[in-house]
């Protein structure tokens, strides 16, 4: 057997004991892009190195492998890889204020160490350091803030239940509101989708930056019905809500953008309708005209507003120009 073979056949008894219901051949077909067959030939080789593995037939024509005890800690491959990935989520989670999920992320990194002889967690360790030292991340514009690590951790905490939240938002001295979490938008300001229950059954903004205090309060709610954070956020072309700016928005772009236009994803909904001329057209549903018009502002007069009539008219120069320097650009989205 090849190298790659046996540490493919390692992979896969970890596969077999780490999931409760055991793998299928769709699932080994997946993970290791492989065919049918070469998946069945897979699972030959995984019952005849082990002695612990079952199999279960689900309702339909499903078959799953599963090993009953994982392998010896000694067969683990080496880590390197895992704990890259670890650091790199844990560099992440830091960078959002999401301290505790650092904490935890590097926890499960300290704990995959110490299972290691210290030959190969030095060695690990080493090579991870050599990869994570040659990642950087491309620096964009845009405002720097601080996270309160105990506002995030008490975001999260409501979030799990879900509980209502006592915040003071704003100022330092504004009178504690009771909230309802829905979800948590991250980016390089981060925002909690929430309902002020006292104010109505929108579902509003806040800047998690402008909240100041947050505690987590002993009363459950429920969440607003049909409410799915991906659904919400694709309203958004970026992160401003506004039912009245909501619809099809329409752009043309030029012959010789029309190529690059398509590498974009400027929307999850987003349509590509090349024409015959060479431009092309995209459509999408989303609201946020002066976040629209910040991004067609980098493509010149490369790019043509079809609809809607209002962010054809912040575009066309003196709207832009105004609505710029608003307070909006630099307040909340609440």
């Amino acid at each position: 057997m090849s190298f790659a073979k046996a540490q493919d056949l390692l992979r896969l008894a970890q596969m077999a004991a780490s999931r409760r219901g055991g793998v299928s051949l769709e699932d080994i077909c997946t993970e290791f892009g492989v065919s049918h067959r070469t998946a069945q030939r897979m699972t030959e080789a995984l019952d005849a190195a082990f002695a612990n593995v079952t199999t279960v037939d689900d309702e339909g024509p499903r078959r799953y492998w599963r090993l009953e005890t994982p392998p010896p800690e000694r067969l683990q491959p080496r880590q390197e890889t895992t704990i890259e990935a670890l650091e790199i989520a844990a560099r992440d989670a830091r960078g959002q204020g999401r301290f505790r999920h650092a904490r935890a992320l590097e926890d499960l990194r300290d704990g995959l160490l110490a299972r290691l002889s210290p030959r190969d967690a030095t060695r690990s360790e080493t090579d991870a350091e050599a990869v994570l030292a040659g990642l950087g991340q491309v620096m964009r514009p845009g405002p720097t803030v601080t996270l309160r690590p105990a506002v995030t951790d008490a975001v999260i905490e409501a979030l799990r239940g879900p509980f209502r939240l006592s915040v003071t938002y704003g100022s330092a001295d504004a009178a504690p509101r009771v909230i309802e979490p829905h979800g948590l938008l991250l980016g390089h300001r981060s925002y909690l989708v929430a309902r002020q229950p006292s104010r109505s059954g929108t579902i509003l903004n806040f800047r998690l930056d402008r909240i100041h205090a947050a505690e987590v309060l002993e009363e459950s709610f429920a969440i607003a019905p049909g409410f799915t954070l991906e659904d919400y956020a694709a309203k958004a072309f970026g992160v401003y809500q506004d039912p009245a700016q909501y619809g099809e928005v329409v752009w043309r772009f030029a012959p010789e953008a029309a190529e690059r236009a398509t590498e974009f994803r400027f929307h999850p909904t987003q349509v590509l309708e090349p024409q015959n001329d060479g431009s092309l057209i995209v459509r999408f549903t989303a609201a946020g005209w002066l976040e629209m018009a910040w991004h067609l502002y980098q493509w010149g007069d490369k790019v043509e507003v079809i609809a809607p009539d209002g962010l054809r008219a912040l575009v066309d120069g003196a709207g832009f120009r105004r609505l710029a320097m608003s307070e909006f650009s630099e307040g909340d989205c609440e």
